[in-house]
């Protein structure tokens, strides 16, 4: 059987992708902070799917964890043959007046993790000449957008690296994507800090997890090195750099997203 590490698999799109590949007969291997929901999780998958399910709960956040990961699936002798770099979250704010620590470990997550992860899986991948990794990037990443600058600028990150390292292992036989998705029914802006009034009828429409990675498998059978996915409004919001200055959408942009309490002065 095939066998698909997936990190922030505890919750939203990460679970999610556990609950999908278990019945198309993936053993899996599910990473994430909480030990106690990743060992739950990882009950249902077994007693539902006649599958292996190993859990390692590390905080990926710390920066030796991507090699704690590497070492402990050789340790126990697992192949990858898929790798899902999910873990990663938002801030939602002033840059300048955003917590310091909190957004160093955005840094780590969403960009050092992945590419050190990233790294490591592919070298085993490339010798065996197969292999898949599936970058979850986001929509975010391909335009700036003031008051989610950091989290926006990893995410244009994941594209960029992910669409090169496309290029790079195709010899290899090795696939290498970035699954862009949009607003999804997950936990993230309340992690990102995101007031509840954002939450409203005005707020952009969110795209049901399910669809959303069951969109992302699909994709993952194309020879692409990005999919946009969540939805055809995704689509048009991604095409909107090609259309305007850059200046002018960050404006337009900035304002959408300016919280009720900045004036700008």
């Amino acid at each position: 059987m095939p066998r698909a590490l997936i990190t922030g698999a505890s919750s939203g799109i990460g679970a999610e992708f556990a609950r999908q590949l278990a019945p198309k007969g993936y053993d899996l291997v599910l990473t994430a902070r909480s030990q106690s929901a990743l060992e739950s999780l990882a009950t249902q998958l077994r007693q539902n799917h006649d599958i292996e399910v190993e859990v390692i709960p590390l905080d990926l956040t710390e920066p030796n964890a991507p090699s704690q990961l590497y070492q402990q699936t050789s340790d126990r002798q697992l192949q990858i043959d898929l790798l899902i770099n999910n873990a990663g979250f938002g801030d939602y704010g002033d840059f300048a007046e955003g917590d310091r620590s909190k957004l160093l470990a955005l840094m780590q997550l969403n960009i050092i993790a992945l590419a050190d992860l990233t790294h490591q899986f592919l070298q085993p991948m490339r010798s065996r000449h197969s292999g898949t990794i599936l970058n979850i990037g986001s929509i975010a990443g391909f335009q700036p957008i003031p008051y989610l600058a950091l989290y926006a600028a990893s995410k244009a990150f994941v594209l960029s690296f992910s669409e090169a390292l496309w290029a790079e292992n195709q010899a290899f036989g090795v696939q290498v994507m970035a699954i862009c998705p949009g607003p999804t029914e997950t936990q993230f802006n309340q992690t990102a800090g995101f007031p509840q009034s954002d939450s409203s009828s005005s707020a952009p429409a969110m795209a049901n997890v399910t669809a959303v990675v069951a969109e992302s498998l699909q994709a993952m059978k194309r020879d692409h090195g990005s999919a946009v996915v969540g939805g055809w409004a995704n689509h048009i919001i991604t095409s909107l750099p090609r259309l305007l200055p850059r200046d002018t959408l960050a404006k337009v942009v900035g304002e959408q997203f300016r919280p009720a309490t900045t004036s700008g002065e």
